[in-house]
């Protein structure tokens, strides 16, 4: 099924609407963040890798003021599918007798995060609604909007941009790793900070240095397929592949996998246990698939683009075994449906979502194709178009 995204504009009406209705005043500052999607270059962003990612459509959407309070009131929309209760929390802005601490709800750990790691002290209280299209648990960056959001709402109330888009996104990191106990990358915070519209961006996560890679010819598109398996990456599995590529890294001695040669890994195989050696050579053949299909982009080659998203997924599933059976069978029909150059999981993995590279002009004949094929498996996706999309900002 095809699916519309929310606008940002009727994202901000419900927002505003919701908090009238909660607070019983008109919020004075509109703030959305995108979503992402990651074209390619998975689980390499903590290893000091290069990514694709691209901002999307789906957003989340903040609205905000200061209040004469020293506490913090957050309302979430309830239509927000997997966010726990309470919808409603209130805490104390943090003092120096008085820290900050995650504790439940666990969607409310995000906003206690960037509370506590602003980059000057958050001295007055505020009031907030946050409202989202993102699906959560689709690995479509979902936390690291509200995450990115919430901080942009901070900058205009207390009118203190931060003194860089890179302090921002490593703000939101620390705030994802200490207050959601997931220990993420950096690409996610990173995107949905500086994404421009019309480009995918790609970023050197060891130097964290970026570029903007022109994705905005009319003859293709991107199709975002989501599988409807929700994953959670602040399980066991996420740290267990982060802990083996710093115990490769080490053997290897590097500071980062992504320095490692396909030449070097081979000349240590024995020194790896296989999982781990299994591991690092995924790290190597997403490294080297991104850097192809970025210059395959450019060249607007797609047919070897499609290809270089076909073994980023086989590396996904074989080496590093973040796939699924949903995830599999959807990448394995979209690659055999016509108008499609190449699938691949994005995100985290167990569960989420697959990213295809579409012919425009084929793009909803091959989303039906693609579903009435999933639906013979008992998998049933919801699809959506996606073109490149600017980062956070405030709204008028």
């Amino acid at each position: 099924m095809a699916q519309e995204c929310e606008d940002i504009t009727s994202l901000a009406k419900r927002a505003s609407a919701l908090f009238f209705q909660r607070f019983e005043y008109e919020g004075k500052v509109v703030v959305c963040s995108p979503g992402r999607v990651n074209l390619i270059g998975d689980h390499v962003d903590y290893n000091g890798g290069y990514v694709l990612p691209m901002a999307i459509p789906m957003a989340t959407v903040c609205v905000g003021s200061l209040n004469e309070l020293s506490m913090c009131r957050i309302e979430t929309d309830s239509t927000i599918q997997g966010i726990d209760n309470p919808k409603y929390v209130e805490f104390n802005i943090p003092s120096e007798a008085t820290l900050l601490e995650p504790g439940s709800p666990k969607w409310a750990n995000y906003v206690k995060g960037i509370v506590a790691g602003f980059h000057e002290r958050v001295s007055k209280g505020f009031d907030c609604v946050i409202v989202s299209s993102i699906p959560v648990g689709a690995g479509l960056s979902s936390s690291a909007a509200i995450e990115v959001a919430s901080y942009t709402l901070l900058e205009e109330l207390f009118t203190s941009p931060s003194s860089s888009s890179k302090e921002k996104a490593l703000a939101c990191q620390k705030a994802e790793h200490m207050f959601a106990g997931c220990p993420c990358g950096i690409m996610d915070q990173f995107v949905c900070t500086n994404a421009v519209s019309g480009c995918a961006l790609l970023l050197d996560c060891k130097a964290m240095e970026s570029q903007n890679v022109p994705l905005n010819d009319p003859n293709v598109c991107i199709l975002i397929i989501n599988s409807g398996i929700k994953h959670e990456l602040s399980g066991s599995e996420y740290p267990i592949r982060r802990a083996q590529c710093e115990k490769a890294a080490i053997a290897l001695g590097a500071a980062y996998l992504r320095d490692v040669s396909r030449q070097t890994l081979e000349e240590n195989k024995k020194q790896l246990p296989e999982e781990v050696y299994r591991r690092a050579l995924h790290v190597v053949n997403e490294t080297e698939n991104t850097l192809k299909f970025v210059e395959f982009l450019k060249a607007k080659n797609y047919a070897e683009a499609g290809q270089c998203m076909l073994r980023s997924h086989e590396s996904l599933s074989d080496l590093y075994n973040v796939s699924c059976v949903e995830l599999d069978a959807i990448v394995e029909i979209a690659s055999k449906t016509a108008g499609i150059y190449g699938a691949r999981m994005t995100g985290g993995g167990f569960g989420g979502c697959v990213v295809a590279l579409a012919e425009t002009e084929k793009a909803l004949s091959a989303m039906e194709s693609i579903r009435s094929h999933c639906e013979l498996r008992n998998i049933f996706p919801i699809s959506y178009i996606c073109k490149p999309c600017e980062g956070a900002r405030r709204l008028n």
